[in-house]
């Protein structure tokens, strides 16, 4: 069957780029970005919180940019978000539990820690690298600063140095292919999969559901899916401006409507907290026994909790980059205290809302998922797990399960959106500008192989391309991990030292010149 070869070719490549290489890269990137800025992320907590969260009554952060291309620092923040907080903050977190035990939910929170600075420097060196495309909108994204960072530009001769012009370029490309595919899978079929296998079970329709299509696929599911395509293409086909229009109004709801539902849930249960986080914590580093004892156990936990971490924010892949250099801001490092702010909202207070509703849900008794033996209540798969442990709570008419599915729907459908944008900047790197429409017409299309897929064969496609686009993207950030040292410091040096130095905003004079001059302006 052409599934089980997909499945087998896919189970191949994911054992490389997830392997201990790929894992170390991600881990260690961060670790050395963290170390490198003194732990920017809890040494200045203060300052990002303070230019994230603290200044979202701001004009210049809110107000929509009559230039074309352009959006606002909350408009890149939501649409970024849109792409991040998806299945992965859900069904992510419950897959992660279901294989790695509780311990991969510390996993996860590790990822996420040195992660907010593996973004900080992404977002940095995106708006550095930046530049306008021949329809006059930003452009930006680890392409560029693989191909002009890494490739060594220089200011006295205005190119790059040749031993690297070549390397950077390769990977450039190779980063764009990558995304490509990772947008057919993260930003599409796993997405799209979560949103019908959840809306399937909790607002079922059994004439449609019971008429079988081909293997085992149901008309509901199909109907589903075209449904799905039809919106997405309405919103997409617009370009950034529509998506971030879209994401803005979306995304601040959602991501509260999720986080009150999950806070009600764990203070029913509140009981049930402690134990929650102490499972939490001594089973990253004593698994339970389903997941396997020794080492080995530890492994499994950690490996889990680091994919899904990643699924989650997205931290290391360079994805949000694209949407964040569209940002009308001029200082990289504000951006990339966006980033930072990107990762601890999506992780540390989504991702840990879902773990503790299925882990004080009854989850640690038995219930829908017992922490001990590993057991999922029968009827109940990753995908549902979540809608499952609301339903412990709220079991009339099977409400748990169609909040969580209308949660789902929110966070997967916005994360179609952000993909969008994102495979839609890559092919604008290796095709031109003008062509983009046919990656957005192409993207639209795939959503009908998430509604008929099998739900780990969506999730391990996505999990592959996802480690394939991390690679190159990680080797740039931590060859530029100097620049980005030198970039930071210049902003500390200006903003918090108020020392009389100018400033570091661009790779190229012209952009450098009008961003200084922005910056007088709103000064």
């Amino acid at each position: 069957m052409i599934f089980d070869k997909i499945a087998e070719i896919n189970g191949s490549v994911n054992g490389v780029v997830w392997g201990t290489f790929g894992l170390a890269l991600l881990i260690g990137t961060g670790v050395i970005v963290t170390l490198c800025t003194k732990v920017f992320q809890i040494s200045h907590i203060g300052l990002w919180f303070k230019n994230t969260l603290g200044s979202l009554c701001k004009k210049n952060v809110i107000k929509h940019r009559k230039e074309k291309g352009t959006i606002s620092p909350f408009q890149a923040l939501c649409t970024a978000l849109a792409a991040t907080v998806g299945t992965g903050n859900i069904a992510g977190v419950a897959a992660a539990i279901c294989i790695g035990g509780a311990g991969a939910v510390f996993w996860m929170w590790v990822a996420a820690f040195f992660g907010m600075m593996t973004n900080f420097a992404e977002n940095t060196l995106g708006i550095y690298f930046r530049r306008k495309n021949d329809k006059g909108e930003w452009s930006g994204g680890a392409m560029y600063y693989l191909q002009d960072g890494l490739g060594g530009y220089t200011y006295k001769d205005d190119k790059c140095k040749a031993s690297f012009k070549g390397v950077g370029k390769i990977l450039a490309v190779a980063f764009c292919i990558f995304t490509m595919l990772a947008s057919f899978g993260i930003g599409s079929m796993g997405q799209v999969n979560k949103i019908v296998a959840n809306v399937s079970a909790a607002f079922n329709v059994e004439a449609l559901s019971n008429i079988k299509l081909f293997a085992g696929v149901s008309l509901y599911n199909v109907i589903l899916g075209v449904a799905i395509m039809i919106l997405t293409a309405v919103i997409t086909l617009g370009g950034v401006k529509r998506i971030a229009n879209v994401a803005e109004k979306i995304v601040p709801f959602m991501v509260v409507f999720f986080v009150v539902g999950s806070l009600v849930i764990i203070g029913i249960n509140y009981q049930a907290i402690i134990p929650a986080l102490k499972a939490i914590v001594v089973n990253a580093f004593e698994p339970e026994a389903f997941v396997g004892g020794g080492i080995g156990g530890v492994i499994v936990a950690m490996t889990n909790g680091f994919k899904r971490g990643v699924f989650s924010n997205e931290a290391g892949l360079g994805s949000s980059v694209m949407v964040h250099s569209n940002s009308s801001v001029k200082e990289p490092v504000k951006q990339g205290m966006w980033g930072i702010f990107e990762v601890f909202a999506d992780t540390m207070v989504v991702c840990t809302m879902t773990a503790l509703v299925v882990l004080t849900s009854g989850g640690l008794d038995g219930g829908i998922f017992n922490a001990t033996t590993g057991e999922i209540a029968e009827g109940f798969t990753d995908a549902t797990l979540v809608g499952g442990a609301f339903n412990e709570v709220f079991p009339w008419g099977n409400i748990g399960s169609r909040f969580v599915a209308i949660a789902m729907f929110l966070f997967a459908f916005t994360t179609v959106l952000g993909w969008s944008h994102y495979g839609s900047k890559a092919w604008e790197y290796l095709f031109g500008a003008k062509t983009t429409f046919i990656f957005r017409i192409i993207h639209v299309c795939t959503i009908i192989f998430g509604a008929v897929l099998t739900s780990s064969l969506a999730w391990d496609i996505s999990d592959t391309f996802n480690g394939l686009m991390m690679i190159p993207n990680l080797i740039g950030v931590l060859v530029l991990c100097p620049l980005t040292m030198k970039i930071t410091k210049n902003y500390i040096d200006r903003k918090v030292r108020k020392l009389d130095v100018e400033p570091i905003l661009s790779y190229d004079p012209e952009i450098q010149k009008e961003a200084e001059q922005g910056l007088a302006e709103e000064a």
